[in-house]
Parts: structure tokens; C-alpha cells; sequence
């Protein structure tokens, strides 16, 4: 995957476009789909629950709390805008 993952900085930390693909077979960070990082979920966009798991991978995948993971906008989409609160500048990443 690219080191240059699009994202901006906030008050708070950064933000991040997200394309998510809910009901895969396995859940991860897949790489850059245009200026969004792609993640796979295993979990069905039903009551949350791809919500939910997408906070628990994002706050895995950049070794924080999942309390410093908000999604701003796109609860019912698969396009999100997420801010990640604590970083200043985003790690280099690498999903191996």
C-alpha cells in the first residue's frame, strides 16, 4: 500500500475519507481507492455493526483508543469522513 494516504489535519488530530466494502471475507486496510484509503469489513452495514467494526480496525490498524476514532460524516454510507484524534501527521503504514 502507499505511504500517501490523503487525509488533513483538524484541531483535533486528522481526518480521513474512508471507502468502506461492508460483507467481505476478511477485514483490513486495503490501500488508496482516489483520495479515499479503502477498507474491507466483514460485517453487514446493519445496526452499526460495519460502524462499530471500523472503528475497532482503524483503532488497531493506527494502534490508538477506539474512543479517539468519531466518524464525522457518512454513518449510513460507505463514504466516511473520519477523524482520528491524537495524530498530528499520519504514519507511515504498512498492512502486512
Amino acid at each position: 500500500m502507499s505511504n500517501n494516504i490523503p487525509f488533513r489535519k483538524s484541531k483535533k488530530g486528522i481526518v480521513l475519507n474512508i471507502r468502506v466494502e461492508p460483507r467481505s471475507s476478511r477485514a483490513g486496510v486495503v490501500g488508496l481507492l482516489g483520495n479515499a484509503l479503502k477498507v474491507k469489513l466483514t460485517s453487514a452495514p446493519v445496526d452499526g455493526a460495519a460502524n462499530k467494526q471500523l472503528i475497532e480496525l482503524l483503532s488497531k490498524f493506527f494502534s490508538i483508543k477506539k474512543g479517539a476514532v468519531h466518524i464525522l460524516r457518512g454513518e449510513t454510507s460507505k463514504n466516511k469522513v473520519v477523524e482520528i484524534e491524537g495524530l498530528e501527521e499520519m504514519p507511515l503504514c504498512n498492512p502486512d
